[in-house]
């Protein structure tokens, strides 16, 4: 059998694969990942007793503007690692554009305040178990982003490992804000970021092994 008769028997059966299949399955993925982070944020912590009158607070949509952006950069990150030779270009930039905001932030509320709050600013009621709360209700979206980059082909193992636990933070604190009581930017500034960093290190770590292909 020569090269062509092997080519032609191949590519014999071969069906074209509908373009917007996969995006669409991994759109539906990532979905159920969210809705999996919600229900279990649910079931072990519970909505916020006061959540609907903290939303009429600026402080309360500082913190969700803040979440949002670092897990739609984050995702954005994902996207591009997830193609081989697709370059980040800004995106880390813009990724670092919030953190940096909500630090600037935080010293102006912590030079205005006096001197005997700013410790309880930052530590705020909750500061022992936010960002662990944080990383544990990033899991599945965490598991969902590491199956829907399975399905491409990154090839920079623990940048992409690393960019889906900062997007799965992003998401899981999200998530996290539907319960926390915290408001306050030197708090955000330090916990929640936190929070988002431990996946970020945990898919570092993981990456290469979990992406693998």
């Amino acid at each position: 059998m020569n090269t062509d008769e092997l080519v032609s028997l191949l590519a014999t059966g071969v069906e074209p694969v509908e373009p917007r299949a996969r995006a669409r399955a991994v759109l539906l993925v990532l979905l159920a990942g969210v809705a999996a982070a919600g229900a279990l944020m649910t079931a072990l912590l519970g909505i916020a007793p006061a959540l609907l009158q903290e939303a009429r607070l600026p402080q309360f949509w500082v913190r969700e503007c803040f979440c949002a952006a670092l897990a739609a950069i984050g995702l954005v990150c994902v996207r591009r690692l997830a193609h081989p030779g697709v370059r980040l270009g800004l995106a880390p930039a813009a990724l670092a554009a919030p953190v940096v905001l909500m630090c600037l932030l935080a010293v102006v509320v912590l030079v205005d305040a006096g001197s005997g709050r700013r410790l309880a600013l930052v530590l705020g009621q909750t500061a022992s178990v936010c960002s662990v709360l944080i990383a544990l209700v990033s899991a599945p979206v965490f598991a969902a982003v590491v199956w829907a980059m399975r399905r491409y082909a990154p090839t920079r193992l623990r940048l992409s490992g690393a960019a889906a636990g900062l997007a799965s933070g992003g998401v899981g604190a999200l998530v996290y804000t539907l319960h926390c009581p915290e408001l306050a930017p030197p708090f955000l500034a330090v916990w929640y970021v936190l929070g988002m960093l431990i996946p970020a290190a945990a898919g570092a770590l993981l990456g290469p092994r979990l992406l693998r292909w």
